[in-house]
């Protein structure tokens, strides 16, 4: 039987949000595209569809009890370490990277729900195992051992900035539980012989120009540093209220690169200028801040962990993806949610809003 406090605890703030910035998103698209010459659908309807079929996973998602999550988190986890081995296999390259898995009719990137499922799995091994006086190097190593064979498999593509991602929303998730200082040295300690080993056997050369080029971009103002360049000049032509919808000579004149995806936000700026990207940016702040709000309160410690999670995966998302466009951090392949063009990211973000959803209508039930 349906419960009506469902329906009357339903988080009409939290969808009304995500709704306005995708709406924000779809016409932003249409401009960051217009100077393409499509011969099929043109993106911002691409995008339309996306959204519609996140809005079909989201409702799925608030829809069933979250606790179920709860018994199913470890055979999730267990399918995408499959899915990504699989793509490693037989993936369908592009640009110099394996990240997809061909289905016929559509892309699958299963990178991109690992970042649900990682949430899920921690949130059900700490429910499980619950930490009072802080989290040890011993209450460490199962947690860093589930989420170092993702993370090795997803740069294995290579993808850094999603193994980045995934990463920072399990180091939010301990973080959130608190974290010993002693361990947190060692781990810190730890770490420099790894990322010396990473950076030296590890990264591919155009990964490691990233970085060179994020410190120093008119090394090589044509190649590898020519996305910061053309990015920070799009941003900074925009001035205070922008050029005007489809004005904007960066995007226009396409010396924006990949303009209606990982740099959609350079194209906003260009356009709307800085009060433009100032309200977008406070209702990104009011989407981290709400989601934040759901986790406080949330009545059981399972549902607290996936809030956090979930609220994490947005927030790290817009934070290195603003931050990417305007120089503040190496270019990665990282979508601005709800915002870039993108089916999977789209599809993953709107699931997260399902469960934030699901769990904020549920707060009453225990």
């Amino acid at each position: 039987m349906f419960d009506r406090r469902l329906f009357t605890n339903f988080d009409w703030t939290l969808l009304a949000l995500v709704l306005v910035i995708s709406a924000i998103g779809v016409l932003n698209i249409s401009s960051a595209s217009a100077s393409y010459r499509l011969v099929g659908t043109a993106y911002f309807i691409k995008q339309i569809y996306w959204i519609g079929a996140g809005m079909v996973l989201c409702v799925v998602a608030c829809s069933l009890d979250y606790h179920l999550l709860e018994d199913i988190a470890y055979w999730f986890y267990g399918g995408i370490l499959f899915l990504l081995v699989v793509v490693l296999l037989f993936g369908r390259t592009s640009m110099g990277a394996t990240r997809w898995l061909n289905l016929g009719f559509i892309n699958v990137q299963p990178s991109e729900p690992m970042k649900i499922v990682i949430i899920m799995t921690f949130a059900r091994f700490f429910s499980h195992y619950p930490v009072f006086n802080g989290l040890s190097l011993k209450n460490l190593v199962y947690p860093f051992f589930l989420l170092g064979i993702p993370v090795l498999l997803i740069m294995k593509q290579p993808d850094l900035g999603t193994a980045i991602l995934v990463s920072l929303i399990a180091c939010s998730i301990f973080i959130y539980i608190r974290v010993r200082w002693t361990a947190l040295v060692a781990i810190i300690l730890g770490a420099l012989p790894i990322f010396y080993g990473g950076w030296h056997y590890y990264l591919r050369d155009y990964q490691k120009n990233r970085i060179i080029n994020f410190i120093n971009p008119e090394q090589d103002p044509l190649g590898s540093g020519y996305h910061i360049i053309q990015s920070k000049i799009a941003v900074g032509s925009g001035g205070l209220f922008g050029k005007g919808f489809l004005l904007g000579t960066q995007s226009q004149l396409r010396f924006l690169p990949e303009q209606h995806t990982d740099f959609a936000f350079s194209v906003f700026a260009e356009e709307w200028g800085f009060v433009g990207c100032l309200l977008l940016l406070v209702l990104y702040l009011f989407l981290v801040l709400w989601g934040l709000h759901i986790a406080l309160r949330c009545n059981d410690h399972f549902g607290s962990l996936l809030a956090v999670g979930v609220t994490a995966m947005f927030f790290w998302h817009i934070v290195i993806n603003v931050g990417m466009v305007i120089g503040l951090f190496p270019v990665v392949g990282v979508p601005l949610p709800f915002f870039s063009y993108g089916g999977t990211s789209m599809v993953t973000s709107m699931v997260g809003v399902g469960i934030l959803l699901n769990i904020s209508m549920r707060r009453f039930m225990f």
